[in-house]
């Protein structure tokens, strides 16, 4: 229960920095995807199921507020939550390649699929220069902000997984 909490805490603060804060401080609009780092993270470190269910309330959130139509995002969130708990049985908490390459990854995934579903199926075929001004900038960002959300991330899951260590061996 406590960690149900927590990540929907975790959930509720890294939309509202998504959509206010970084906005104020956005690089030529640009600004970072904090919901695909927090699935993506929590995907490889708890596994499929929960990056599965991180990722579909993250989505639902961007649906509910900026999408056009319900289920959109939240459909792609869980996509890249599942596909990062794949991943779950080669996670060191001490390398930190691995998130890296993985959230670059989704990040792209993410931002591809939307192109070609949201601009490309409405025939704007301008994909170099979506890729140049708009998917390469946020992935750059998004990494220069994972370096920092990551660690903070990381250990937040640890002290929960302390926690509910602890309260397992009390029940044995």
């Amino acid at each position: 229960m406590k960690r149900v909490f927590v990540v929907t805490i975790m959930i509720i603060a890294c939309f509202l920095l998504q959509s206010t804060v970084f906005h104020a401080i956005a690089f030529g609009g640009i600004v970072p995807n904090l919901l695909i780092v927090l699935t993506a993270a929590f995907g490889f470190m708890r596994g499929e199921k929960t990056g599965l269910t991180i990722g579909f309330f993250c989505g639902l959130l961007m649906d509910i507020f900026f999408g056009e139509v319900i289920g959109f995002h939240a459909l792609l969130y869980m996509y890249v939550g599942y596909t990062n708990g794949k991943f779950n049985h080669i996670f060191f908490p001490e390398d930190v390649k691995l998130p890296i390459v993985l959230i670059i990854c989704s990040d792209l995934f993410y931002s591809l699929t939307c192109y070609l579903l949201m601009f490309m199926m409405r025939t704007r075929f301008h994909i170099s220069f979506y890729f140049l001004h708009v998917i390469l900038p946020e992935i750059v960002y998004t990494i220069v902000v994972t370096i920092f959300l990551y660690p903070v991330i990381l250990w937040i899951n640890r002290k929960l997984e302390s926690s509910e260590k602890r309260s397992a061996k009390k029940f044995v």
